[in-house]
């Protein structure tokens, strides 16, 4: 489990045990950290996981709060956590990734127009050097949108995207509780991209084969802690 895990965990612990209430003001940053043996930045990630999935609302200005924990808002909040902590299907979808989504790849690699590989460089490059972890798990889903619309087969490529979109909630945990994982995500792109513009099938696969491989790694770590 990692720092910022272990400090999520912190906090939802204070949830579970009444400690901090709905509409409940968080103490202070650095006063929390102290109390809870961590340091500020993993304290600072795991609030701003806890504000992705709306258990936590930070006001700039003016703090951090629980939020109403009404019903409906905690089932989208656990359900965001539950499709890959409590549930392995999503692990069967990232094996199925990995089978298709390097065959694809080469076959992009053969028949992706120069344009389409032109743009998508231009979509890399849109991203800059410190996204967001939204804005990077946007990026990456379009950036494998394009390469399987650009393999010639595009049954091929609708299977795909629909595997894709039921991976999304667990990559941007990733991108959360990852440390550097951005600058991994880029530079593996970076990687199949070089391979695609080269006409190289066989070293577009391996590079795609890697990039999910890694993605299913994590997961299996993260299922068996």
């Amino acid at each position: 489990m990692s720092v910022t895990d272990d400090a999520i965990e912190a906090i939802k612990q204070m949830i579970v045990d009444g400690e901090l209430r709905p509409g409940d003001r968080l103490p202070r940053e650095a006063d929390l950290a102290d109390r809870l043996g961590l340091s500020r930045n993993s304290l600072r990630e795991a609030v701003r996981a806890l504000s992705l999935i709306h258990v936590l609302d930070v006001r700039r200005g003016d703090g951090t709060y629980v939020t109403s924990l009404e019903p409906s808002l905690l089932m989208d909040a656990m359900g965001f956590v539950v499709d890959f902590h409590r549930d392995d299907t999503v692990l069967q979808f990232l094996e199925a990734r990995r089978v298709i989504e390097p065959a694809v790849t080469e076959m992009a690699a053969r028949h992706m127009p120069d344009s389409d590989l032109e743009d998508l460089a231009k979509l890399l490059d849109s991203l800059g050097d410190r996204p967001t972890v939204d804005q990077l798990v946007e990026n990456d889903l379009e950036f494998h949108r394009r390469i399987a619309g650009g393999c010639g087969n595009s049954v091929l490529a609708s299977l795909l995207e629909s595997l894709s979109g039921r991976t999304q909630r667990a990559r941007t945990w990733r991108g959360i509780t990852q440390e550097g994982v951005t600058e991994r995500t880029l530079a593996e792109h970076r990687a199949i991209l070089h391979a695609l513009a080269a006409r190289q099938p066989d070293v577009a696969r391996a590079a795609a084969t890697v990039h999910i491989a890694g993605v299913e790694q994590w997961l299996r770590q993260t299922l068996v802690e």
